[in-house]
């Protein structure tokens, strides 16, 4: 291949390092432009391949934890948003992931409400965590969070569901799937089945976590419905929140059908008989 060639490669996979972090994470590709001439200083001061590409990730993961901790918390609030607590007893992330990735800001009145609820629960349910799973990205409404069609304003939230030990039957803070998502309540034959309508009208990705999202431990966890429930009917009568999204044949059965908010969230979106989705008026 000629230089020209080479150069053009180069450049298109930089841009397409660029694109992938700034959709995954918001902040970093702009990460990777800052350091882009570190790298090229390791490369000048390193002799050895293997060790300046480590150096290069080490350093690129480096820059992009202190970013990430340090330097887009504060600049976040200054646009109105905050990030949800990493640690605690009362409410934090399924999946540290979520936050490692800059998908847990939300606006302060969301946060405040998603820790009075947990206070609740906790109180009802000595012991109960909050699991929260998406939020949102830091900065800029209508900034797409993948693969969610909404979660662009801060306004919303998704959160787990609560479960019991299958074997022993003691309630659990944790959930069958590594990331909240994809393990699903499925409603039984006599019950609506909102996801097959969806897939039959050609919605291919109405059920696709569920296919994505390893199963095994399934059959480890039952849903905890009087905690589900009570989380459900909390943020329903919240004034704060304007819908709830819950998978139709849930809401018939956990007798939800008195609440208004909580509401049918259509095909173009995901299914929601694997968590609940908060979003704030």
């Amino acid at each position: 291949m000629t230089k020209l060639t080479n150069k053009f490669i180069k450049i298109a996979l930089l841009f397409i390092g660029f694109v992938f972090l700034t959709v995954v994470t918001q902040i970093g590709g702009l990460v990777f432009l800052v350091c882009l001439p570190i790298w090229t200083y390791l490369r000048s001061k390193i002799k050895n391949k293997i060790l300046g590409v480590l150096s290069q990730i080490f350093v690129t993961l480096l820059f992009y934890m202190v970013c990430t901790l340090c330097i887009v918390p504060p600049l976040a609030r200054l646009g109105g948003r905050v990030p949800l607590p990493i640690y605690g007893t009362l409410l934090q992330p399924r999946n540290i992931g979520f936050c490692l990735l800059n998908r847990h800001y939300v606006k302060p009145q969301l946060k405040t409400l998603a820790i009075k609820v947990a206070q609740q629960l906790q109180q009802q349910y000595p012991g109960t965590v909050l699991l929260y799973l998406d939020a949102g990205f830091p900065f800029v409404d209508g900034f797409p969070l993948i693969p969610h069609l909404s979660h662009n304003d801060g306004k919303k939230l998704d959160l787990a569901f609560f479960y019991r030990s299958q074997l022993t039957q003691k309630a659990s803070n944790t959930t069958p799937s590594f990331i909240g998502y994809g393990i699903c309540e499925k409603p039984l034959p006599t019950e609506q089945n909102y996801a097959a309508q969806c897939t039959q009208k050609g919605y291919w990705q109405y059920s696709w976590l569920e296919n994505v999202v390893p199963q095994a431990r399934k059959k480890l966890f039952v849903v905890d419905e009087p905690r589900t429930k009570t989380m459900i009917q909390a943020f329903s009568e919240q004034i704060a929140v304007e819908k709830l999204f819950l998978e139709p044949h849930l809401k018939k059965r956990w007798q939800l059908e008195a609440y208004d908010k909580i509401r049918l969230h259509g095909c173009r979106a995901v299914r929601h008989d694997d968590h609940l989705h908060v979003q704030i008026k």
